[in-house]
């Protein structure tokens, strides 16, 4: 299976950069039911960023509003799902690189089962240009799933 690659919503807050807030955050969206797709969390200045990509953007809306998390978003990236193989990340990136699209950001993992997934980052003004380039699927409220691994992420179940 080639890469299933989405035109995504995702939403971020930020938080004190100490221990436990992160968690906190995933956990009051555990505790909701919430499940997430994609999670990534890095520092900002004295401060963290947390980026969720949930399956269900009305329920983590909701749950995020209940626990009193300030979220900025929707804002749009790329997720990508396919078969891990060597080179998977540099042809994408080298097919963006071609267009002169410049990669904000890029996070990517093997999942295993020889399954790999990634968001990807660009700036807005780039997003529609990268969508043809990469045959992203149109941006919907909640990302399909392929027939195949991985499902949503229940982060701290």
């Amino acid at each position: 299976m080639a890469e299933v690659i989405q035109r995504i919503q995702y939403f971020y807050t930020e938080l004190p950069d100490k221990p436990g807030e992160g968690a906190r955050v995933l956990n009051l969206l555990k505790e909701a039911g919430v499940s997430l797709l994609a999670y990534s969390g890095f520092p900002k200045g004295r401060r963290a960023q947390l980026d969720f990509i949930p399956a269900d953007q009305v329920a983590f809306k909701a749950a995020a509003k209940k626990a009193k998390v300030k979220l900025v978003g929707p804002k749009t990236a790329f997720l990508i799902q396919g078969d891990d193989r060597t080179g998977a990340v540099a042809t994408i990136v080298a097919k963006l690189a071609g267009a002169k699209i410049n990669v904000t950001a890029l996070d990517a993992v093997a999942a295993g089962a020889g399954r790999y997934g990634a968001i990807l980052w660009v700036k807005p003004r780039d997003i529609n240009k990268a969508a043809n380039i990469l045959g992203a699927s149109p941006l919907s409220q909640s990302p399909q799933q392929p027939q195949s691994p991985p499902n949503p992420i229940s982060f701290g179940a």
